[in-house]
Formats: C-alpha cells, structure tokens, sequence
C-alpha cells in the first residue's frame, strides 16, 4: 500500500472541495454583487466578463507558472491569491465602488484558472501514483463544495449579511482548507524527471491527440455548461410549472453527475475510458431525447437525470487523459483545460440566441451536437503509457 499516494490522494480531494467551495461562494452572491454596484444587466454582463477572460489568459499560461514553481507552490498561491482579490471585491461591493472591483475581478479570474489548472496536473500525478481511476471522484469533490458554498450563501442572503462580511471569511476558510491539505501532496515539483529535451509549454497546442482531448472536454464542458445556466429556465418555461420545479430540476441533474463522478471511478477500472465514455454518451443523448422532446414533466425529470449522469465522466476522463504522461502533464492539462472553460464562456450565449426563436426546451436540443463529439472522439482518452503503481 503506498501511503504517500493515498494521503496525497485525500489532499487532492480537500483541495478541488476548496476550489468548488470558494467559487460557488462567490457565484451564489452575485446578485448581492449586482445590487451593491447598482448595475444593469448589460453592465454586470460585461464584470462577469471580465472575470471569464481573466481565466482564458491565465489557462494557457499555468503550464509555466508550475513549471517554474512546482504544483504545490502553485496551487497554494493561487488560492491565497484567489481569496485576497475576493476580498478586496467585497470590499469595493461594500463602497459601492465599480471601479475597485474590475481589477480584482480581473485577477480573481487568473488566480482560479491557475488553482484549477494546476490541481488538476496533481490530481493526474497521483492517479498515475495510484495505479487506477480516481479523476472522477475529484471533480465530485468539486461538485459538492460547490453545494456546500451554495447552501451556505442562500443561508447568508436569506440573514441579508453583507458579503463584506461573507465573502471573506468563506475564502479564508478554503484558502486555510488548501494550505494544510497540501501538505500532503506528493513531494515531486511538477511532474517525475523529464530526461527529454526541454521544450516550450505552447507546444502542446500542436499535438493532435492533445487537441482531440480537448475536443472531447469541449463537448463535455458544453453539455454541462447548457444544463448549468439554461435547465433550470427550460423546465419552467418549457412546462409550465413553477421556479422551485425549475430548481427542483437542476438538482436532480447535479446530483446525478456528482453521484455518477464517485462510482464511475470503478466502472472505468473494470471496462476502462472509453467503453464507459461511449456508453456514457447514449445514455446522455437519450436522456436528452426524452427531455426535449416533451411528455409528463416527471419523464423529462427523468431524462434530465440520464443527461447529468451521462455526462459525468467526460471532463475528468479528459483530464486524466491530457495527463497520463507526467512529464508533459502541465503543457497538455493546461491546453484541455482552456478549451473546456472557452466551452463554458461561449455555449451559454449561443444556447440563449437558439432559445429567442425556438424556446429554452427546445434550444437544449443542440446539446445532443457536443455529446455526439465526446462519443465519436473517446477513442482519444485511451491512455498512451501505463500508469506507474507503487508497490
């Protein structure tokens, strides 16, 4: 049994439920952030814009900072970095000061595509250590700290506290989560000693198989990215119910893809990546026919149910396979990272120019395009070299 890996392992755990818990904290308080700013749509549009493109620059650039720092160091001063530019918004939110929050947010945008980045590089280093699936599992950690903060914040919106005062002590407490959690993480610098010439980062940009990984955590990260901003609205629209029927909705989906996320670790050892990927693709197509293409509202709750699970295991298996070669992990996670959060940013506009003319259910019906991406790509993920297990 190697302890090292398995308490690096939990460590690994702690620090994506401390990423999830300090985004979501600060998501779930935007409409606090909106009224304190005095912003109109298009104005709060154009901040959370902002935030997005500070995460796209940073992306493609984390492969140097790791580099440079090792993924420990990295991580670590990405979340404290994370947690002080949150602070300093809420305290311009508290002066009611627009111009005091765009360059932190700016920055609030780098320090979360470096922290999520970089984890995920440590994440693959002791999948490889272990010998076995464990990436699914982490980015359910990710999903549960995100309900964790989301609980949290509706809780303090409801006792109209102040995110002056909210804000800051949520992101201590995932800053001082990370802190202690890696201390536990594997003692290696980037990745194991890479005896090949040096290379530049941007160079795995040119490799084939790494943008086809990408393609698939693109359509993954589409899928999820629809349901994340449109299912709740699609559900109530599309049938005429009530908005707790349209969050009602949205849970069932998230529970399904984090519940998927903790056993799919086994179904990927016992059947490996890609049958499980291509099986996973079916059942989110069907559950996405069955939801677009109407019935009792309880079968398109089911269909939901089948598209969140189905779902699941794209943007880990993704990873897992951007990092099976540790020497290049950091170039190639960075790569299949941008391309997934440049999903995030641009799916959600178009889905809603699609909805102006046919309607939020049905708009959703284009999601079936990224699923079918992921399914004819999962050949991709297969892994190129044999993870090393410790004795």
């Amino acid at each position: 049994m190697d302890v090292t890996a398995r308490r690096a392992s939990s460590a690994v755990f702690a620090v994506f439920f401390a990423c999830g818990w300090a985004f979501a904290s600060w998501a779930a308080r935007i409409p606090a952030v909106r009224d304190g700013l005095d912003l109109r749509p298009d104005q709060m549009g154009v901040l959370l814009l902002v935030a997005s493109g500070g995460s796209l620059v940073a992306l493609p650039l984390s492969a140097v900072v790791v580099q440079r720092l090792g993924v420990r160091r990295t991580v670590g001063v990405a979340a404290v970095g994370y947690g002080l530019v949150v602070t300093l918004v809420a305290v311009g939110v508290q002066a009611g000061a627009l111009w005091a929050v765009v360059v932190p947010a700016t920055l609030f945008g780098v320090f979360i595509g470096v922290w999520d980045a970089a984890m995920n590089v440590e994440a693959t280093l002791v999948e490889q250590r272990l010998g076995r699936s464990v990436m699914p599992r982490y980015h359910a950690g990710f999903s549960l700290g995100t309900l964790a903060a989301a609980g949290v914040a509706a809780v303090m919106a409801g006792l109209h506290v102040p995110v002056v005062v909210h804000l800051p002590a949520a992101q201590g407490l995932a800053t001082a989560t990370v802190l202690v959690a890696l201390r536990w993480a594997l003692p290696q610098g980037h990745a194991v000693p890479d005896a090949s010439p040096r290379r530049s980062v941007f160079a795995a940009w040119t490799e084939r198989r790494t943008v086809l990984v990408g393609l698939v955590v693109l359509g993954a990260a589409l899928a999820e990215g629809a349901a994340n901003d449109w299912l709740s609205l699609a559900v109530v629209d599309g049938f005429s119910t009530s908005d707790a029927l349209g969050a009602a909705g949205f849970g069932l989906f998230f529970a399904a893809m984090t519940a998927t996320r903790f056993v799919g670790t086994r179904f990927v050892d016992r059947w490996g990546q890609v049958p499980v990927l291509r099986v996973s693709a079916v059942v989110a197509l069907v559950g996405l026919a069955v939801f677009v293409t109407g019935g009792p509202l309880w079968l398109a709750l089911v269909g939901v149910t089948a598209w969140g699970a189905g779902i699941a295991l794209g943007f880990p298996a993704g990873m897992s396979a951007a990092g099976d070669d540790p020497a290049h992990a950091p170039a190639r996670v960075a790569v299949v990272a941008t391309m997934g959060y440049m999903a995030f940013l641009a799916g959600p506009p178009l889905l809603g120019l699609l909805a102006q003319h046919v309607g939020y259910r049905h708009a959703l019906a284009a999601v079936a395009l990224p699923v079918v991406v992921g399914l004819v790509g999962a050949p991709v993920v297969a892994p190129t070299r044999q993870p090393a297990v410790a004795d």
